[in-house]
């Protein structure tokens, strides 16, 4: 290959490329859902810990919307390690759930009130709108 030329390309490579970071289905779902009940959010607070997806400055109130596999959701389908290169992907894995307890802690300690919606969750409507606006009434 010369260097002007394309890169060489790998299934799992093109996958893990593929994923967002930002505006993904299920953080569309629960914004277009506060969206409708009437609540005006921020997206992606930066001088916040963890950089939340959804930030209710009014209410000091942040959501998380967590993909399965990326935050390891406990006893969850999607959250299985890969086969190939299972110690780096644990490694990869085992950071991210730490650094989101971390985010989580420290937004906590600054008297930020958080909810962790799991993207395996998202799917049930019913179940989002009572979890969110049982936690927004506080």
């Amino acid at each position: 290959m010369t260097a002007g030329s394309a890169h060489l390309s790998y299934p799992r490579s093109d996958m893990m490329r593929s994923i967002r970071k930002y505006d993904t289905k299920p953080e569309l779902k629960v914004r277009r859902m506060l969206h409708a009940l009437g609540f005006r959010f921020r997206l992606y607070r930066r001088d916040l810990p963890g950089t939340p997806d959804i930030v209710l400055p009014s209410r000091r109130a942040v959501i998380f919307v967590h993909g399965c596999f990326w935050h390891q959701h406990t006893g969850c389908k999607y959250a299985k390690l890969p086969n190939a290169r299972p110690e780096y992907w644990h490694r990869k894995l085992e950071l991210n759930v730490a650094r989101g307890k971390a985010a989580v802690a420290a937004l906590k300690k600054s008297d930020w009130r958080v909810l962790v919606l799991w993207e395996c969750q998202i799917a049930d409507d019913l179940a989002v709108l009572n979890r969110v606006t049982r936690f927004l009434a506080r």
